[in-house]
């Protein structure tokens, strides 16, 4: 056993020596809550209880609660899930799930692929607001036989949820350190026939570097109308507007730029259905598109001004068939039409269509046994097609306390425009490189093997979970030939053990902790994959103190990861950081809130990304008025 193992084996069992008290603790009478549900692991909802497959939950309450406005705040509490900023607050940010790249993600937003090979998240990401009514899921692990290409480490969605209750609205200002003034709206309110739900945040920042503000803007409306028994149709619309000032790293060639800027409109909307055919037979129709325009501003470089344009048109129907408690199948097709222009690296402008289908099949056998099983076929008229395949199981135990479940599934990520036509004086894709070798998809197979304990009364979860995933066909640059091309070549593995729990504790106590141990390697090169920390994780602890008040503290950490050197691009042992935070709220009337909050509690002086400096410490205060 190698040192570090050791020393992490160590780590592991200190924490699993606190799990016999907090049960007991947690176990204490306390009120019943209701059980949740999930969707995006089966595309149905089914009780989180009988999932088969690792799943966090994290609803617009929770976020509301811990004061966590930012989708790349929210990412920080859930296991397996780290992510690495260039910079403050509306700075590119990449997502390594399960130790996967951050193309190898999928993001989900209200039914509808956000991201796909030519299309990223990493400007949403550093910069949007999630919406108060908006509800987060994180799939663990290949997803893509229900959701295809992309969803090789897993599945990020958010949810817009439908408006309900007597109408309510509120209005929030916040102002703080950094020149920092923001504010949100929402309202909502709804019956059994009709709904609404908008809300809307936005603000701007100096953050703290010359040329480094940012201004933003992110907003969702959900509309809901029930015709009849058998049909419900609904709208929604998720936007996101975001101006950074962009210096670049704080050392080395290019740095401290005192001109460069970036500027994001992410722009989706969806016309949904909901058919009851018969009893047994329901459907669910999403008709969707996507406008997105980033554009780069860098005086100076080749060429001075980058734009790209995505355009996405989508047609997603499924249909459900329950034959009794016991059996459920769902299938149905996709259908995607996208276009992408960019003026910038490879002068693209191109067009891929894609039909793909997809089958699944949920038995319970016997009691308390789940078992799921999927294919899915992709056909892209650029590469050709892909197949992938699914399987998991849950067996529900102990009076319905513990869970064993396990899970194996394929993925894959298809080939970008960059990756096959791109054209510049330094570089060629594929298909002018060699145009009788066809790029192929990256591919992955990846298994995990998990235990869940829930504590009586729906107060908490306990959760342990073993993966890994194999990658293949790693699409790669190839520095040899002139111009360079990129090849499929290379492959990797990603392993390790994702801990997590959640309680509500007696005593108005709210917890929740994640930790995940990664080994994340190329096995082409043997070496450790840049920005997977061997340990990760964060914790946040909530007390209700009574007469209105109630606060809170959370912290994230990273440690032990490689990165390269902003100045000598060399690789680098990264720095590790814990970052810790104190919220708190006084609840003055019904109506009426006070929040501070105090970020970098310790002020530390840290860079997820080397070169690309953290906010140090920063206060901010704000009111909350509900109508």
């Amino acid at each position: 056993m190698t040192k570090s193992t050791s020393t992490s084996f160590r780590r592991l069992l200190v924490i699993a020596s606190f799990v016999p008290a907090l049960t007991a603790f947690a176990q204490e009478s306390e009120p019943t809550q209701l059980t949740p549900y999930v969707v995006t692991t089966t595309r149905t909802p089914i009780a989180v209880t009988t999932a088969g497959s690792a799943v966090d939950t994290l609803s617009a309450a929770e976020l509301a609660r811990m004061q966590l406005t930012s989708l790349n705040g929210a990412l920080g509490s859930v296991p397996g899930a780290p992510t690495f900023s260039s910079g403050g607050p509306g700075a590119v940010t990449s997502l390594f799930l399960r130790g996967t790249n951050s193309n190898q993600t999928l993001f989900l937003a209200d039914g509808i692929r956000m991201s796909d090979p030519n299309t990223d998240y990493a400007v949403v990401l550093g910069g949007a607001c999630l919406g108060a009514c908006d509800n987060l899921e994180v799939a663990h692990g290949p997803q893509s036989t229900l959701y295809g290409g992309e969803a090789v480490g897993g599945v990020v969605a958010i949810r817009g949820q439908r408006g309900s209750g007597a109408a309510h609205s509120s209005v929030a200002v916040e102002a703080g350190s950094f020149g920092t003034i923001q504010g949100a709206v929402t309202t909502q309110g709804g019956d059994a026939k009709s709904a609404y739900a908008f809300s809307a945040a936005g603000g701007h920042t100096d953050n703290e570097r010359v040329n480094n503000a940012f201004d933003s803007a992110t907003y969702t409306l959900r509309l809901d109308h029930r015709y009849s028994e058998s049909v419900a149709l609904g709208v929604t619309w998720r936007g996101f507007l975001g101006k950074y000032g962009s210096p670049g790293a704080a050392r080395g060639w290019g740095a401290n730029n005192p001109d460069n800027t970036e500027s994001e409109s992410n722009q989706l909307a969806t016309i949904f259905a909901d058919l009851t055919h018969s009893p047994t037979l329901t459907s669910h129709i999403v008709l969707g598109g996507q406008d997105r325009r980033y554009v780069a501003d860098s005086p100076g470089s080749i060429p001075p001004v980058t734009v790209v344009t995505n355009r996405r048109a989508v047609l997603d129907w499924q249909s459900t068939y329950t034959a009794n408690e016991q059996h459920r199948v769902t299938g149905g097709f996709t259908t995607e039409l996208n276009t992408t222009r960019n003026t910038g690296f490879g002068d693209i402008n191109k067009r891929q269509s894609l039909l793909a289908f997809f089958v699944q099949d949920e038995w319970t056998p016997v009691k308390n046994v789940y078992l799921t099983g999927g294919l899915r076929r992709d056909d892209f008229d650029t590469f050709g097609q892909a197949t992938t395949g699914r399987v998991t199981a849950a067996w529900l135990t102990n009076q319905d306390h513990l869970k064993f479940r396990t899970s194996y599934g394929t993925g894959f990520r298809a080939p970008s425009f960059l990756d096959l036509y791109g054209k510049s004086p330094y570089y060629v894709g594929s298909f002018y490189d060699t145009p009788s070798r066809i790029l192929k998809p990256e591919k992955a197979r990846g298994w995990d093997a998990g235990v869940d304990y829930y504590f009586a009364s729906n107060r908490g979860t306990l959760s342990a979970t073993w993966f890994q995933t194999d990658l293949t066909n790693l699409i790669t640059f190839n520095f040899y030939k002139f111009p360079g091309t990129v090849e499929n070549v290379e492959q990797a593995r990603t392993q390790g053990v994702e801990l997590a729990a959640k309680f509500d504790l007696p005593g108005a106590w709210k917890a929740r902790f994640a930790y995940t141990y990664l080994d994340a390697q190329n096995l082409s090169q043997s070496a450790r994959l840049l920005r997977r920390p061997r340990h990760s994780g964060s914790l946040d602890v909530w007390h209700e103190f009574g007469r209105g008040f109630s606060a809170g503290t959370g912290l994230v950490f990273a440690a032990n990861y490689r990165d390269v050197d902003a100045a000598t691009y060399d690789p680098i042992d990264a720095a590790s950081y814990t970052v810790v935070r104190v919220y708190g709220a006084w609840q003055a009337t019904k109506q009426l809130a006070v929040k501070v909050r105090l970020e970098n509690l310790l002020n530390k002086k840290y860079e997820q990304v080397n070169g690309y400096p953290q906010l140090g410490f920063g206060a901010f205060a704000g009111v909350e008025w509900k109508f």
